[in-house]
Order: structure tokens, then C-alpha cells, then sequence
């Protein structure tokens, strides 16, 4: 079934696993959860030798097990939960392994932007059958909420502080009354939300002043703050995870080099130390220099060589690919890239030699090639 999707949400991905998990389950369940807290975890944090099960079950998001366990009681109780974090943190990929666990369901999804309005969280209407039948509730189109609310299932809320102030505001009524009344209706006009049901809403830390939250919506949610993958051996585990999915996705048969990978660790770790010792914004690349976008930049050099090399990663691919992705504003990113070119990676090319060396004329090339 995963072939016939772009993406496969992670109910379908990891079908099987859920199934299996689902079967062994003996531990109490709240509401309609599919899954117990504990094996929730498990399935979002991976089997260790100690659970004595009879599969491996793998790890699927790479964090402190602390964030996962709050982020499950919070979900276990009446609250809201608000994962915040940089942007690269993994808080969307969390809440998606979250809901597919425990409702089996994770694409009831609202998308926060500036035009989202509260019809997006609430629900419209079928204006064709409005007109030939008048307003019923099977004109009705209920929102992904209210879906989740009628179901007792998790719904997500993707980019919250995006949001306008009003369509923050119906969402504080949903959290605090868990109903929605539905005026245009003189019989069955209330949703009541069914046990089961919760929000999981996203936001990133570094939109604040876009649409702050109000103290009353803040009171409903219950904070976990993700924070930027400090560990090398963390980061390192991330990057090779989704890229592994990424050559299974593809079908393609290639080999990454741990030196190369490395490369881009080392590249990224400087960069950031960079934008840390800056002075003033135009002294810091755009880019976040998050752990997705070292994916992406992995992303592109592997596609990169399938397609137009010789299906062999090379050190030259990489550094095009990574000046490509972090080049976004002509001339300021690329002076910051072109200074780390020759203070850090000129002198390791000299003395390590090899793919350092390879890396070096490759970020040479792409610079030259973009100013």
C-alpha cells in the first residue's frame, strides 16, 4: 500500500508494528486509546533488550524519553499539548508517531497560516446541497477537529502561532467546553467531543510576535519544549534514519560513506558556532542549520548523484548540494559561506587531504557558481 503514496502517514508506514503491538497489549487503556501509554512509548522510542519482546520494534524518533513520556500523560488527561521548538526539532514527526499510536489516525490535520480562519478548526458548509436542501448536518462540513471530536481521536494542529488571534480564540472554547454548537441548526446543532479526544497543536519558537498565544490559550495546553539535537551521536542517528527511509523510498542502492556523513556534521557544527558568535542577523546564515536540513541537504546530494553522477555519493556532491540549500540570500549568505570556505574548510582540505580536500573545490565550484 506505502508504494501507491507519495508519503505514507505513520498508521500505514508502521501498519505492521501497530498491529503487533496492539495484539500483545495487556495494560490498561485511556478512553478509545488503540494502544496502552507504555506501548506507545515504545513504539515512538524503539524495543530495547529489556522489554523481552519477540520483535524488534524500531526507533522512530530520537529524543529524550522524558518528552515522550510527558507528551503521552499530557494526552492521557483533559489537557491540549503544545509541542515548541526550534524549527528541525522533529515536533511534527512526534505528534504524527503520537496520534497514529494511539487513535490509529494522524491525518486529521489543520495547517496554521495567516489564512487560516475558524471555519478550518469549526466547519462549513456544501453551498450545492445548502441551496437544493437547506442547512442540515449532512451539509455540513465538519472540520478535522470537530472529525476528531466526533470520533474521540487526536487532531493536530500544525504551525499554531500562525494563526490569527480569532481562530486562536474558537480554539480555546473547543479545549475548554470540548463541544462545538452549531447556530445555523434549530435539532442536533452541539458536537459534543467523544472520550479519547485531544489536540495535539505544533509551534515554532522562533515565530514569536507572529501571532502570540493568549495567556487563556496557554492555560489550556500543556508546554513540551523540544529542543535543537546538541548530541553528534543523536544527530548523527537521525540523519542516517531518514535517509535510509529516503533510499527505500526511491529504490536506490547507494552506499552512504560514514566520512561523508561526518563531513556534513563537522560542516554544520561550525556553521552553527558561527551564527552563535555573530554579532548582527546579516552576520547569520538564514537557515536555521536544523537537523532537517542537513536531511535535505543530504537529500539532494544523494538524488543528485543517482540521477546525474555515477550513483556513488562524492565529497564535491555534498558541498554543492550544502552551499545550494544555504545560499538563499545573494550576497550576504554566500559571503558567510565563502569565509567558512577558506578560514575551516581550506585549512582541514590542506591537512587532511582526501574528501576534505574533494569537499573544499566542490563548495569552491558552487560558490563561484551562484555569485
Amino acid at each position: 500500500m506505502t508504494d501507491d503514496m507519495l508519503r505514507a502517514p505513520a498508521e500505514v508506514k508502521y501498519a505492521e508494528e501497530l498491529d503487533w503491538l496492539e495484539s500483545i497489549d495487556d495494560d490498561p487503556k485511556p478512553f478509545s486509546w488503540r494502544l496502552s501509554p507504555r506501548m506507545v512509548r515504545l513504539f515512538v522510542l524503539g524495543s530495547e533488550r529489556s522489554d523481552g519482546l519477540d520483535r524488534e520494534i524500531s526507533q522512530k524518533w530520537f529524543g529524550d524519553r522524558s518528552f515522550v513520556e510527558r507528551s503521552i500523560v499530557t494526552l492521557a488527561s483533559d489537557r491540549g499539548l503544545l509541542l515548541i521548538g526550534d524549527p528541525g526539532t522533529g515536533k511534527s514527526w512526534l505528534a504524527e508517531l503520537l496520534s497514529a499510536a494511539i487513535s490509529r489516525n494522524s491525518t486529521l490535520v489543520v495547517q496554521g497560516t495567516a489564512g487560516t480562519t475558524e471555519d478550518h478548526i469549526k466547519y462549513s458548509w456544501n453551498v450545492s446541497m445548502v441551496i437544493a436542501k437547506g442547512q442540515s448536518r449532512a451539509s455540513m462540513i465538519p472540520s478535522p477537529i470537530m472529525t476528531a471530536m466526533e470520533q474521540g481521536v487526536i487532531g493536530r494542529f500544525e504551525e499554531l502561532t500562525r494563526s490569527t488571534s480569532d481562530v486562536q480564540d474558537a480554539l480555546i472554547s473547543i479545549l475548554s467546553e470540548k463541544y462545538v454548537s452549531i447556530p445555523e441548526l434549530d435539532d442536533d446543532n452541539i458536537v459534543f467531543a467523544k472520550p479519547g479526544f485531544s489536540i495535539i497543536a505544533t509551534a515554532n519558537s522562533r515565530d514569536r510576535g507572529v501571532n502570540d498565544l493568549s495567556s487563556a490559550l496557554k492555560r489550556r495546553f500543556n508546554f513540551v519544549r523540544i529542543p535543537v539535537v546538541t548530541s553528534r551521536r543523536s544527530e548523527a542517528e537521525i540523519v542516517r534514519f531518514r535517509t535510509i527511509e529516503l533510499l527505500r523510498r526511491h529504490h536506490i542502492d547507494l552506499d552512504l560513506p560514514p566520512t561523508l556523513l561526518d563531513i556534513l556534521l563537522q560542516s554544520f557544527a561550525d556553521l552553527r558556532a558561527a551564527a552563535a558568535s555573530a554579532t548582527s542577523d546579516d552576520e547569520k546564515l538564514e537557515s536555521a542549520l536544523s537537523t532537517a536540513e542537513q536531511i535535505g541537504v543530504l537529500e539532494d546530494a544523494i538524488l543528485h548523484s543517482h540521477f546525474f553522477g555515477d550513483r556513488t555519493l562524492r565529497a564535491q556532491t555534498l558541498a554543492g548540494s550544502l552551499v545550494g540549500s544555504l545560499a538563499r540570500r545573494n550576497p550576504e549568505d554566500l559571503a558567510i559561506l565563502n569565509k567558512y570556505w577558506h578560514g575551516v574548510v581550506e585549512p582541514r582540505g590542506k591537512q587532511d587531504g582526501g574528501e576534505w580536500q574533494e569537499f573544499l573545490e566542490g563548495g569552491r565550484e558552487a560558490i563561484a557558481t551562484l555569485s
